[in-house]
């Protein structure tokens, strides 16, 4: 009981919510195109190398934290300590390695390449005015690290590139939000907090809109019914995103965000269609 209690922490600080969005939707895309058994390999990797972006976001933050008062990070509030915390994110990042290069060359340096990008942002770019890079970057190159791994080693088509990194640019307006003052207080000026909150909540539910028609409209051909009611879920969704947004609701705006892409790469299975293609 004791062991648990003091992984519970832990892995809280890996950002456990979209740690396990990001991976799920990653694996979904991996068996929608075709990897079959090799969509396990996709998924560990995916999740080794959330878990080590997680950790090193809460390892490098901890001073930051540490000045915002914040309790709720279990490296503040005395629930794991910072070694433990920075032992696990390379740990999880050296794991990876092996993990993505299962699924060849190609499709593992292009997850590997994510990955640095994602601890890039860790570490520096999220203080920059090009903070939001990174997510574009990282959330586009997964469809590619999904199709590369196939046989015969296909590019994905490009409406699933820029379908991915329209979600990723509003991830990241949307998931500073919640952090906005703290960041601010503690020197944080990255993109979204130069345009203030309601500009971020603006440009996230745009993105994440131009995402749902991107898929819509360039995506896969003869939509199903179920593909139908998916894109106006999504799109509900992202409505949904504003109003808590604008009503104070912001980790709640957060989490309806992870819902939207969910729904976008939904749209995408519900098709019958391949990535692959």
């Amino acid at each position: 009981m004791g062991e648990t209690a003091r992984m519970i922490p832990l892995l809280r600080a890996c950002h456990l919510q979209p740690t396990l969005a990001v991976t799920a939707i990653t694996t979904a895309l991996a068996i929608s195109a075709g990897r079959g058994s090799g969509s396990i390999w996709v998924a560990l990797a995916a999740l080794s190398g959330q878990f080590s972006v997680g950790w090193s976001n809460d390892y490098l933050d901890r001073d930051r934290d540490h000045l915002a008062g914040r309790v709720d990070k279990p490296i503040v509030s005395g629930g794991v300590s910072a070694r433990s915390v920075g032992i696990a994110a390379v740990i999880a990042a050296v794991t990876c390695i092996p993990l993505s290069m299962l699924s060849g060359w190609r499709a593992g340096s292009i997850h590997l390449a994510a990955v640095a990008v994602a601890w890039a942002y860790n570490g520096w770019l999220k203080l920059t005015v090009a903070s939001g890079v990174p997510f574009t970057l990282a959330f586009g190159a997964l469809p590619a690290f999904v199709t590369l791994g196939l046989p015969e080693h296909l590019w994905p088509p490009w409406w699933a590139t820029v379908a991915a990194a329209l979600m990723g640019a509003a991830a990241h307006f949307v998931n500073t939000l919640p952090d906005f003052d703290d960041d601010a207080a503690t020197g944080v000026r990255g993109l979204s907090h130069r345009i203030g909150p309601r500009a971020s909540l603006f440009l996230g539910g745009m993105f994440m809109t131009g995402a749902t028609v991107v898929l819509a409209l360039a995506g896969p051909s003869g939509p199903t019914l179920l593909g139908s009611i998916l894109i106006g879920t999504a799109m509900a969704a992202v409505l949904a995103v504003v109003v808590a947004g604008l009503t104070g609701h912001l980790r709640a705006a957060w989490s309806l965000t992870l819902c939207a892409a969910a729904l976008n790469v939904a749209v995408i299975i519900a098709s019958g269609e391949s990535l692959a293609v």
